[in-house]
């Protein structure tokens, strides 16, 4: 018996809930920077004494909190959809968004401490509560990245090779685009839409790299793979340094364009090496004739 319509498959359920997820997180960067986070009178989960904002901030404050309890649903959802098509499903699908389930409670607890600022919890706010607020969506994003790669494994119109090559090409083009609005190019001053800009085509880069990653993993291209594998690392310490948890120093600068700078190197080496790789060819089978 069918669950749904035709066109409703987990793997493109899995796809929108990532991109509800990574919405969520640039949202709420945007939310922060803004200070926004603050308008609701800090009080959570209630806004400015009730259920409706009363003013611009309170409204984008409050936005964020119902996007991130959709996008909360979404995952739940997918938890349970993974479990119950569980014959049809990889075990490290569900594992993954099912992870991504437990951690979303985490996340939801994390940030309502950071908008209290010692309104309902005294010295709540804190570089920890920041740092694990951002960890935790990051997590969640990463789990679902993979939930959703894993569940499109065997469906796929292109080669590994293909795939591979548009992953990378995607990841460098984002990085580039990162570069130019992140918080070490002397540009940009790093407002809250260029931080939300940064963050939302940074998460895709990671995904993107993850991709690569994984599906070099199928033609045994080593050297390619350690490129991206390490690229997405340093990508995400790049983020980490985006995020105002350690002071910004001139050393913690010049290491984060260092980071920076090495992913986008290794994104690139990657693509380079991937351009000498030749397709696989399928070999013909010859077998005996009744002739």
């Amino acid at each position: 018996m069918s669950r749904g319509p035709d066109w409703l498959s987990f793997r493109r359920y899995a796809a929108f809930t990532t991109g509800m997820a990574l919405t969520l997180i640039s949202l709420g960067i945007y939310t922060a920077a803004t200070g926004a986070g603050l308008a609701c009178a800090q009080q959570w989960p209630l806004c400015d004494g009730g259920v409706l904002p009363q003013s611009i901030p309170s409204f984008i404050e409050w936005f964020h909190r119902l996007w991130a309890m959709i996008t909360g649903f979404f995952i739940l959802g997918g938890a349970v959809w993974a479990w119950l098509d569980r014959d049809l499903l990889a075990r490290r699908t569900r594992y993954a968004v099912t992870l991504a389930t437990v951690l979303t409670p985490m996340q939801a607890v994390f940030g309502a401490i950071t908008v209290t600022l010692n309104g309902a919890l005294p010295g709540g706010y804190s570089a920890p509560v920041h740092a694990a607020h951002f960890l935790t969506g990051f997590s969640i994003f990463a789990l679902l990245s993979y939930a959703t790669l894993s569940a499109y494994e065997g469906r796929f119109s292109r080669d590994a090779l293909s795939r591979s090559r548009l992953a990378v090409g995607v990841a460098l083009a984002s990085l580039l685009v990162a570069w130019v609005v992140s918080r070490i190019d002397p540009v940009p001053s790093y407002s809250p839409p260029e931080q939300a800009l940064f963050y939302a085509v940074a998460l895709l880069a990671f995904g993107s790299l993850l991709a690569a990653t994984l599906w070099l993993g199928e033609l045994d291209e080593v050297v390619p793979r350690a490129a991206t594998g390490a690229a997405a690392v340093l990508l995400f310490v790049g983020m980490v340094f985006g995020r105002d948890i350690v002071f910004y120093s001139a050393a913690v600068e010049f290491v984060n364009w260092l980071v920076v700078a090495l992913a986008v190197a290794s994104t690139l080496g990657a693509a380079w090496l991937l351009r000498g790789v030749e397709p696989e060819v399928e070999q013909p089978v010859y077998g005996s004739t009744d002739d």
